[in-house]
């Protein structure tokens, strides 16, 4: 029977991490025996991140955990891949919550065969548990972030069948183990991912998916603020890296940044990247 590995990266967030956790096993406990656990802690020293340290010793599935703060990047959830044991995984947001019984259909679709290697996602729920995003919209820039959130009424129904999409927020996402392509490990900082790993997907002759079923809620709210390093020269550095990769023009991205960052760290990552 397909087993799946779900895995979390977590800077600071032991509240998010332990209720995520905390309601993948409760809620999912007749599947139990074909789910494992990977967490990665990116900052382990802090208070936060020393309780996330025994909040593991809690989790009786197998489970895997390391500390990692070399840096701080979105992009750690790559290593997720390496850490898994299983044919299957599931990385999300250290703070996203799970449909009921969406976890027992997507072990089922794997079964079926039906994956193909393609990136998986499912419709982001809001907090109304309501309205719904199915994908995000890529010809559409909002708030230096490549892709606007977007409905297609073909995930309206859980029960409705999968369908192509042009890319999704990688707050939950999920591909066999040996079919993830990467993100680039040049990346530093938040942000940059979404867009360029759907891109890349389809350069590799993939599709990305929508999985009705696959229906997941985010907390986006943080009323003491973020607690990490949410920088726009990262961003803007990880998506010039990102779209010269995949074959993008990187002039949109200097388009989209020109009047935040500074003109001199436009130029050095253009001559880091042998852009001129």
């Amino acid at each position: 029977m397909t087993k799946l590995t779900i895995g979390i990266c977590v800077y600071d967030d032991y509240d998010g991490a332990y209720f995520t956790l905390q309601s993948a096993r409760l809620h999912n406990r007749d599947i139990l025996d074909r789910l494992e656990f990977v967490i990665i802690n990116n900052n382990p020293k802090s208070n936060q991140g020393k309780a996330l340290y025994n909040y593991k010793n809690w989790i009786k599935q197998p489970a895997s955990y390391i500390e990692y703060d070399n840096f701080q990047s979105t992009a750690l959830r790559s290593k997720i891949f390496d850490l898994a044991n299983t044919e299957y995984v599931l990385v999300m947001d250290c703070h996203v919550l799970i449909e009921n019984g969406a976890l027992k259909k997507l072990l089922d679709y794997y079964d079926s065969g039906k994956d193909d290697g393609n990136l998986l996602h499912g419709p982001l729920l809001y907090d109304d548990l309501d309205g719904y995003s199915t994908h995000f919209n890529l010809s559409k820039w909002g708030a230096h972030m490549w892709g606007e959130w977007a409905c297609d009424e073909r995930g309206k129904s859980p029960t409705d069948e999968p369908f192509e999409i042009e890319a999704q927020g990688l707050g939950l996402f999920t591909c066999r183990k040996d079919s993830w392509l990467g993100f680039n490990n040049k990346f530093r900082g938040f942000g940059g991912e979404e867009g360029y790993i759907h891109e890349k997907y389809r350069k590799a002759g993939k599709k990305v998916m929508c999985l009705p079923f696959l229906r997941w809620n985010h907390r986006f709210d943080r009323p003491d603020g973020v607690p990490y390093t949410n920088d726009l020269k990262d961003r803007f550095r990880n998506y010039m890296i990102g779209h010269q990769e995949v074959g993008l023009d990187t002039n949109i991205v200097i388009d989209q940044f020109k009047d935040r960052i500074p003109q001199h760290f436009i130029k050095e990552v253009k001559n880091e990247l042998g852009i001129k």
